[in-house]
């Protein structure tokens, strides 16, 4: 990687080469684990992890320390974790010749560890956080279906899949859509990742009672249109947000399951009613992250699948259920799992694996990446 050797820098140093090589480059999040003889250091570039030269416990104590001062954490607590967050500024030469600056917020979080504290960074950076559509990589036909359902008047509409599937990244979008469309939007989210104008961002603090489900009822007391909750994790979170989109709300919500029919299932079985659920659903969008290949590589004709060099960026890997009044029947009287993915097929749905084939037939990827994320 294109880093200043590591050996000629102290902590300091160290921390400001990592956030400007990581902006410039779309890094997410900076990893560092204590060993006995020296500390690791890695880099999750396009969702996968990438080693940098390991640093000494020296250089790597500095590094702790400016990260605990710019983020207010408590220097000398380190046997208990601790989270917290602080910006930094980042120019950037634009294609006219000027310089833009933008800030670039990271998200601290500490672990102890047998060789000491254990510190990953995410970092939030403005420029990835609204993306339209259709440069996530959705098919067109799709990108319109989902434009259509999120300017529907109320429903529930979830998207399902797991960490770092860009689940948050595909509802900032979809709202993008509809804001500056006389309604108002208010979100939940743990914790707000990118300031969005022209709605109201929550952000939850279970320390203070503040929960998902107490604050969507919080939220309703506002009279919104739209609102989006961070993530679905209990039955009073998902009985409430079924009610909101039955009383004209449209409620956008995540929730971690592998696939979009898995959805239905997990839901029922937290106990949230049948007869409220099945009419309140709307869709169904779940999502994973891919590599894409360079366009050196999809025109070289051969190349190392395994190597990270053949991919340039990451696109969207989607698949959506639309609930027909076939699947919502099924839905009320709770069929199987299996009889929700014939009723789903029929209606239209394609699974990932098969939007996958249609990617690495247009090489866009490879379908050893396919195999990767839907294994």
């Amino acid at each position: 990687m294109n880093l200043p050797d590591s050996a000629t820098l102290d902590g300091e140093q160290l921390l400001q080469a990592l956030q400007t090589y990581c902006t410039e480059q779309g890094v997410s999040d900076i990893h560092t684990s204590p060993e006995k003889n020296e500390v690791r250091v890695e880099l999750r570039l396009r969702g996968m992890l990438e080693a940098l030269p390991p640093i000494t416990h020296a250089v790597y104590e500095q590094f702790v320390r400016r990260i605990k001062f710019l983020s207010h954490l408590k220097l000398n607590i380190t046997t208990i974790p601790q989270d917290g967050q602080y910006t930094f500024d980042f120019a950037e030469r634009t294609t006219d010749g000027t310089t833009a600056s933008r800030t670039v917020n990271v998200r601290v979080a500490t672990l102890p560890s047998r060789f000491g504290e254990t510190i990953t960074l995410r970092l939030l950076d403005p420029k990835r956080g609204i993306i339209p559509l259709v440069a996530l990589g959705f098919p067109g036909d799709m990108q319109q279906e989902l434009e259509r359902i999120v300017r529907m008047p109320y429903g529930l509409v979830l998207v399902t899949g797991p960490t770092g599937s860009g689940k948050t990244t595909t509802l900032y979008s979809l709202l993008s859509t509809i804001i500056g469309t006389n309604r108002n939007i208010i979100t939940l989210e743990d914790p707000v990742e990118y300031e969005i104008g022209g709605i109201v961002q929550s952000e939850i603090d279970p320390d203070h009672g503040f929960t998902f489900a107490s604050g969507l009822r919080s939220v309703l007391r506002h009279d919104p249109n739209v609102i989006l909750v961070g993530e679905i994790r209990d039955l009073e979170t998902a009985q409430t947000a079924i009610d909101a989109s039955l009383t004209g709300h449209l409620v956008l919500a995540t929730l971690h399951t592998n696939n979009a029919i898995e959805a239905i299932p997990r839901l029922l079985s937290m106990g949230v009613s049948p007869y409220t659920f099945a009419p309140a659903l709307r869709a169904i969008l779940a999502q994973r992250l891919i590599r894409t290949l360079t366009e050196q590589a999809k025109t070289s004709g051969t190349y190392d699948p395994s190597d990270p060099l053949i991919y340039g960026g990451r696109c969207v890997l989607p698949e959506l259920i639309t609930v027909s009044p076939a699947l919502r029947d099924l839905i009320l009287s709770q069929e199987s799992e299996r009889r929700l993915e014939e009723q789903a097929r029929t209606d239209g749905y394609l699974p990932m694996k098969d939007w996958g084939e249609i990617l690495a037939e247009q090489k866009i990827t490879t379908r050893e990446e396919i195999e990767r994320v839907t294994a």
